[in-house]
């Protein structure tokens, strides 16, 4: 092979390695431990939604968490057992909070679920890349060298990739899991290599591995002749951070991936050995991430690599490799870029590369933070070209906006600015700090958007709603005016039957009083019965000519106009007049009755109620006299043309309500009196004719005094 020129990025440092350690030993599978801890989140995005209950039986590689979303990825049981619970628990993070977690008691065997291979070369051959990136999802595959981004939405994009760059450089100190892989595996790192080639239709494949790890190098040379594989080993210079992606990538190709711009969209993709390896094993043995390869070093008797099932208990872990006495905590990742652990309880996450034991020996007390002295050292050491020490200033005085101007968030959080500082200032404390700040504001943003867009969707709908009601009463009541309007058409003779029915109540009340002036001596009995007959009649003409008032009123009132003053009128006219004959009816009843018993004249009451149907004739005159008034006030009021006022509407709920409950309360009464025997009726009349004896009783007593 041909020597291929190397470009160096800016800054890096050389800590010391401490590889040696843990890589002189072959990987050996971990302890199949009593209980998994599963954090729900295995991946950068969302969690992972729970498609299991607790006291459910579950075999190994069962799904039993589904990717939540795009940037997601599903989870699956390492080992068979049952569901012990769904609950938070203490997860491997710097914070030291709990996550939502699947916890599964084992139960020994280690039994599979039956496994379905997916014909990802058909759906290749077929275009369909979406089904190959969705299958990738559903088996769990993440980034393996620490990010843990999904590796599905790495595998969409650009048509024709320029470069394709595998990552075995594994810079960070006493991390040795990548080495042995590439040592041990590398048959199938190449086969995986192939597959995300074919995938992306890379035009070249480079593999870049530090100098420091001739074994891995000479082992995946070997594999690639044997497989024929156009791919590229390519040795780079131990330099920390040469394994970070955009460091990577410009050691190979001289490629700067510029701030806020994906390396696809430069024709350059990168995937961790790791990750190329899970990759084949999905694809070809359906088998999903439940397990990966683990650094066990410093202060233990066996320092080495374990292939661990994800969820193991950090503790069981640690206990496997005979940790020491005198170890201070538990690193998670490596010196440089990982962090302490809250505690052993929690359980293994496809992130975790390496647990180091630390010793005072190892690794001394870090001294106390002084000020800074503004010497340069962070931004000279710093690969991404930031300058450190504006970033600390900025995020030490919360001046967020700012420290995102100076691309906060290009920081790779490598710790070689912090590894320089002679003031022994924690600046990737500061730094994510601050990032962590400004991720809550905008979570913070976006809540406080949402919750404006449904509030202002509620209006929206709101209104629509009070629109749409408004345009099916007007539809009902122009619907209802129709019918009324046709009836009236039809039938103009209603009016003039009821005005005849009254003409003829009337003729018998004057031939009722004629018999009653002509004396009435023979056939009393017969006059007063076919008085109260009259006056029956009477009572059911009043109460006709009611309803007929009623029906109009409410045929109005559908119709979605108002009820004109002269039509109330009228109709109080005529309950006044209904009222009076009623009356008169009765009064002749009952002097009939006093003739013939021939106890009280006639005349005086006769002179009484015509003094009263006086008065009622005078209140009705002075009422059309006031109506009259008001219409000439309203004729004379000026007329504004400006703006045509919208129609009132014809009755206030409220009252129309109360109306209709009056019309009903009113026809029960009425339902209530016909269904009455004739004794009952007579009993309820004579009843009502006491009340109102003894009532013109007492008006006649005070008149006395």
């Amino acid at each position: 092979m041909s020597a291929r020129t190397l470009y160096r990025f800016n800054g890096g440092v050389h800590p010391p390695e401490h590889k040696s350690e843990s890589s002189g030993t072959a990987i050996v599978a971990g302890p199949l431990p009593a209980q998994l801890v599963l954090p729900l989140r295995q991946s950068i995005g969302n969690a992972a939604k729970p498609l299991v209950a607790v006291g459910e039986r579950v075999l190994k590689g069962q799904m039993i968490a589904a990717a939540d979303g795009s940037v997601s990825a599903a989870l699956h049981a390492p080992t068979s057992g049952t569901v012990l619970a769904i609950e938070e628990r203490l997860v491997a993070h710097p914070s030291g909070l709990t996550e939502a977690s699947v916890v599964i008691d084992s139960d020994g065997l280690d039994a599979w679920c039956e496994r379905t291979p997916f014909d990802w070369r058909a759906a290749q051959a077929a275009s369909d890349g979406r089904a190959i990136r969705d299958y990738l999802r559903d088996m769990g595959v993440v980034g393996l060298g620490g990010a843990v981004f999904p590796s599905h939405l790495k595998l969409a994009g650009r048509d024709v990739l320029d470069t394709l760059i595998i990552n075995g450089a594994e810079c960070e100190p006493y991390i040795t899991c990548d080495d042995r892989l590439m040592r041990e595996r590398a048959a199938d790192i190449v086969a995986g290599v192939e597959i995300v080639r074919q995938l992306l239709s890379a035009r070249e494949v480079l593999i870049g591995i530090e100098d420091n790890k001739s074994e891995a190098v000479a082992a995946l040379r070997c594999a690639i002749a044997e497989a024929g594989a156009a791919v590229d080993v390519v040795v780079v210079p131990t330099l920390y951070p040469s394994g970070g992606a955009k460091q990577l990538i410009k050691l190979l190709t001289n490629i700067e991936v510029p701030s806020g711009v994906r390396s696809t969209d430069l024709g350059v993709q990168c995937f961790n050995v790791a990750t190329v390896y899970t990759i084949y094993r999905a694809l070809e043995h359906a088998e999903p991430v439940i397990s990966r390869v683990v650094t066990l070093t410093g202060n233990v008797a066996r320092p080495g690599n374990v292939e661990a099932l994800i969820g193991t208990p950090l503790a069981d872990l640690m206990a496997f490799a005979g940790e020491q006495p005198g170890t201070r905590e538990h690193i998670y990742g490596g010196p440089m870029m990982g962090f302490a652990l809250p505690g052993l309880e929690a359980g293994l996450t496809k992130a975790g590369n390496c647990i180091i034991a630390t010793a005072p020996a190892d690794f001394p007390d870090k001294g106390r933070e002084m000020p800074c002295i503004r010497c340069g050292e962070c931004a000279s050491a710093c690969p991404a070209e930031l300058q450190p020490m504006d970033l600390y200033w900025f995020a030490r005085s919360r001046e967020f906006g700012r420290a995102q101007e100076r691309n906060l968030f290009d920081c790779i959080e490598c710790g070689a600015c912090a590894y320089v500082c002679p003031s022994s200032i924690r600046l990737v404390d500061y730094y994510r700090f601050a990032k962590s700040e400004i991720w809550a504001a905008e979570a913070n943003k976006k809540a406080a958007d949402k919750a404006r867009e449904r509030h202002e969707f509620k209006q929206f709908r709101e209104e629509r709603e009070k629109r749409e009601k408004a345009e099916r009463l007007a539809a009902r009541q122009a619907a209802a005016a129709k019918p009324a309007t046709t009836a009236d058409a039809v039938n103009p003779a209603a009016a003039d039957n009821a005005e005849a029915k009254a003409a003829k109540i009337r003729a018998a009340m004057a031939r009722a009083a004629e018999r009653k002036a002509a004396g009435g001596e023979a056939g009393s009995d017969a006059q007063a019965a076919d008085a109260m007959d009259a006056e029956k009649r009477a009572k059911i003409a009043a109460a006709m000519e009611k309803a007929a008032a009623r029906k109009a009123h409410l045929e109005s009132l559908q119709a979605g106009e108002a009820p004109a003053a002269e039509a109330i009128d009228e109709a109080k006219a005529e309950k006044i007049r209904a009222a009076m004959e009623a009356a008169a009816l009765r009064k002749a009843a009952r002097d009939a009755a006093k003739v013939e018993a021939g106890t009280e004249p006639v005349g005086d009451a006769a002179a009484i109620d015509d003094a009263k149907a006086a008065k009622i004739r005078a209140a009705m005159e002075a009422a059309a006299q006031r109506k009259a008034h008001r219409e000439s006030l309203q004729a004379a009021a000026p007329v504004v043309d400006a703006v045509p006022a919208a129609p009132a509407p014809a009755l206030d709920p409220e009252k129309a309500e109360r109306i209709r409950a009056a019309m009903q309360k009113r026809e029960e009464e009425k339902a209530r009196l016909a269904a009455m025997s004739p004794e009952e009726r007579a009993a309820l009349d004579a009843e009502r004719q006491a009340r109102i004896d003894a009532a013109k009783a007492r008006a006649a007593a005070k008149g006395g005094q």
